[in-house]
């Protein structure tokens, strides 16, 4: 099994300097085959000067090891005219030779990275950090606890076009919060190569990247989430990895060498789409990225996981693929107090699957408990575009009508026993995969990727409201709350590997202000509604859609423990002028109008004698409104 604690690079201080003790495991390479395993080390100080080489030393192989572990303890004495055998950080690779029976020793991999290193530097070097003083990590988020999956309002970011590196996404913290986002979900932030990336073909499983700031830069974001009570998920890559992983390249560099005996990579099966792809029938893989998840969940204490491309991975109820690394994580979850505000309760950790069309199975048969998919989003495109909406759309607002998702999923607590944990899919408008929404209501300029025209952005505004008001786990792109306009190719290396840097400009221009003041105050609004976040959603099919581009539905909590009873009746107008409806309201009392309040010198109520009176209701173009009771 893989252990960790014996792989990677720990530094010690000694006297007169450091020393590291490296390890990597290698299965099927082994030294009695004639192989060798060389670390090369040097400062980073050191790097760039022509007259500075690698210190360069053999790794031992350890003939007993079932996963052929090759490790060696490394001096870091001082070398005169070089910083080597000082503090600060080191920069380490591997290499791979071969000797053949009676032969010359050859060269097999010039270069490969550590799979397990705790932490990089730019492009495929591994790095660790020597200190005679090492600063402790100073959590601070020992109270804090993951939110309840119908509360959360997620916010996608690719750190670097948000806001740089993870200390930009902390400045940006209040600015969220004002959106009622409590859960950022990170694109990948797992280090990789220099060039621009979404970060979907990772090289090291258990680094951020250096120049996103780091092990203590991740840390340092997810403490200051935390103490806002904002959660955080990292967007993990485990169908595929990049060529030059090393149980990619090592492999193909040994099978590919004359006379070298034949081995399998450990990890890698055949190619994809996207990449080499991971081999879940073997148990190294299996045990390779479960460890990777409790490092995260132990050493960065992150709230969970949005896995890429489930599509693929799932398999099964059984399988030793997804389904049974989320359930494995959720195992050891078990055992992390900030998931349990009620010791006897389900774990909160956030798994999410990038499932699409196969969202309700993933569901319904894995320890997974909530989903990216695209039928609100499909629908809210097509009606950007200028079409009408439909039924359809009315029913993607409430993703459990009919049975279409599972509302609940089985799963025990710490105790073991059977318990029922609420299962979601994420609604959305935007998100990374495609273009901007206001690229839907009309482009501006020319070339072959126009940007959206952003004097459009009022046909998003009913949009808006429908996705804060719908049931599911509403989740944004960034900057589509203030008409951010990016047009995305649909395939090809501009779509993933040019930098699309959030127009915070936009904010404050007229398009901008207007729209991100319609994001607050739906997002303060399902903050403070427990209807709006509830489990019981009708949809007035038979008033809706009659003859005009008016939806109705209502949202429904009833009383409990965390509060009275509550209704919102959301009322969306999507045609181009004012427009009435006539709806019953389900329950007698005083309604009031929630969405424009502030805005308005006596409040707009609806008076309701009976449960069942029908009120008649009219609503601006574009826009919709939302009665409380």
């Amino acid at each position: 099994m893989i252990n960790v604690s014996e792989v990677g690079a720990f530094p010690t201080a000694i006297p007169g300097g450091f020393q590291i003790t490296f390890g990597v495991y290698l299965p099927g390479i082994r030294a009695t085959d004639g192989f060798d395993v060389v670390v090369r080390v040097i400062h980073r100080e050191d790097r760039f000067d022509p007259a500075i080489q690698p210190q360069d030393s053999h790794l031992v192989w350890k003939n007993d090891h079932p996963l052929d572990l090759w490790g060696a303890t490394v001096p870091v004495q001082p070398v005169s005219a070089t910083h080597f055998g000082t503090e600060g950080l080191y920069l380490y690779r591997f290499q791979l030779w071969w000797t053949p029976s009676g032969g010359q020793r050859q060269l097999v991999t010039r270069w490969f990275t550590d799979p397990f290193a705790r932490q990089t530097d730019i492009g495929l070097l591994s790095a660790v950090m020597l200190s005679r003083n090492p600063t402790p990590i100073a959590w601070t988020d020992d109270a804090y606890k993951t939110p309840e999956l119908d509360d959360l309002i997620v916010y996608e970011v690719q750190v670097e076009e948000f806001n740089d590196n993870f200390d930009g996404v902390i400045d940006r913290l209040s600015y969220l919060q004002s959106l009622g986002v409590n859960c950022l979900e990170l694109m990948p932030v797992a280090s990789a190569k220099l060039d621009f990336d979404w970060g979907y073909g990772p090289l090291h499983y258990f680094s951020p990247s250096a120049h996103l700031g780091g092990p203590d830069g991740l840390r340092g974001l997810v403490d200051a989430c935390h103490g806002v009570n904002m959660a955080v998920i990292l967007d993990v890559v485990y169908q595929h990895v990049d060529p030059g992983f090393a149980y990619k390249l090592v492999y193909d560099d040994v099978n590919g060498t004359p006379g070298a005996p034949r081995v399998s990579s450990p990890m890698i099966g055949a190619g994809g789409l996207f990449g080499p792809q991971a081999d879940f029938s073997q148990v190294f893989t299996q045990e390779y990225f479960a460890a990777a998840n409790r490092h995260w969940l132990e050493q960065y204490h992150v709230d969970g996981f949005r896995y890429d491309q489930v599509t693929d991975l799932y398999a099964s109820p059984t399988d030793t693929a997804y389904a049974k690394l989320a359930y494995d994580t959720y195992r050891f979850s078990l055992g992390i107090p900030r998931f349990f505000p009620d010791a006897n309760g389900y774990s909160r950790i956030i798994q999410c699957a990038e499932a699409l069309w196969r969202a309700p199975d993933v569901l319904s048969n894995t320890y997974t408990n909530c989903a990216w998919q695209n039928d609100l989003l499909d629908q809210a495109e097509a009606i950007a575009a200028g079409a009408p909406p439909t039924a359809a759309f009315g029913h993607a607002l409430d993703p459990f009508f009919a049975g279409r998702y599972p509302a609940t999923r089985t799963v025990v607590n710490a105790a073991g026993n059977p318990m029922e944990m609420p299962v979601a899919p994420f609604q959305f408008l935007n998100s990374h995969d495609h273009s901007h929404l206001i690229v839907f209501a009309g482009t501006s300029g020319s070339g072959p990727f126009p940007p959206g025209d952003r004097s459009h952005f009022w046909r998003l505004q009913a949009l808006t409201i429908a996705l804060y008001t719908s049931q599911g786990v509403p989740m944004l792109w960034e900057g589509e709350e203030f008409a951010d306009d990016y047009n995305l190719p649909d395939d090809g290396f501009a779509r993933v590997d040019l930098r699309r840097d959030t127009h915070w400009e936009y904010f404050y221009d007229e398009f901008g202000s207007a729209l991100v003041s319609v994001y607050r105050r739906l997002g303060q609004l399902r903050r403070v509604s427990r209807a709006l976040r509830g489990r019981e959603s009708f949809y007035y099919w038979q008033q809706s859609l009659q003859g005009s581009q008016l939806i109705a539905f209502h949202r429904h909590a009833p009383a409990g423990p965390a509060g009275p009873e509550e209704y919102a009746m959301v009322i969306l107008n999507f045609s181009g002028s004012a427009d009435t409806i006539e709806v019953p309201f389900p329950k007698a009392g005083v309604w009031t109008e929630k969405l424009d309040e502030s805005f308005r010198g006596a409040p707009l109520t609806v008076s309701v004698a009976s449960p069942g009176d029908t009120q008649r209701i009219t609503v601006p173009s574009n826009y919709g409104y939302i009665f409380i009771l």
